[in-house]
């Protein structure tokens, strides 16, 4: 199974696409957040199933918080993270994910890439594949990819 995962497109969508058409196809596509009314481009581009939630910029969106939900044998929360102080440090968000007893958080709304592995619990932020904020300033996603023995395997990538 392979997901693709992205956050922060703020309605500029030509590396979305560019992406769905290079790397797909695609099994599911995670967006955390702040796609700020284009629900139906990324739906149409994604051509599979896509879990989508708001960030602090979809003003209007009729888009969940935050969802629940399983990919394979993983339960995943799914959020921007504004609410849980993701600027400030990722311990706010792992507690909480912890207390939901997930095994994987995604998040976004920092700009910045990371995958945080630590006790049973994976926190997952793709940065934003159309604003980045990181130091070398390249678009990011994040690709997982679930094996034949079910586990869970992540890579960062840079839009070229």
């Amino acid at each position: 199974m392979k997901i693709l995962i992205v956050s922060d497109t703020h309605r500029y969508n030509v590396n979305f696409i560019k992406i769905v058409e290079k790397a797909g196809p695609f099994d599911m596509v995670v967006h955390c957040g702040d796609v700020e009314g284009s629900e139906f481009v990324i739906c149409e581009a994604a051509g599979c199933p896509v879990e989508m939630v708001q960030g602090n910029n979809d003003f209007f969106s009729n888009l969940p918080k935050e969802k629940e939900f399983m990919i394979g044998q993983y339960k995943v929360w799914l959020t921007h993270g504004h609410n849980y102080y993701i600027s400030m440090n990722n311990e706010t968000i792992k507690q909480e994910a912890r207390a939901r007893e997930v095994d994987i958080v995604m998040c976004g709304h920092t700009h910045k890439p990371v995958v945080d592995i630590e006790n049973g619990l994976t926190l997952v932020n793709p940065g934003s594949i159309s604003y980045p904020r990181q130091e070398n300033r390249k678009p990011s996603y994040v690709i997982m990819e679930i094996d034949r023995m079910g586990e869970a395997h992540y890579t960062i990538n840079y839009v070229d």
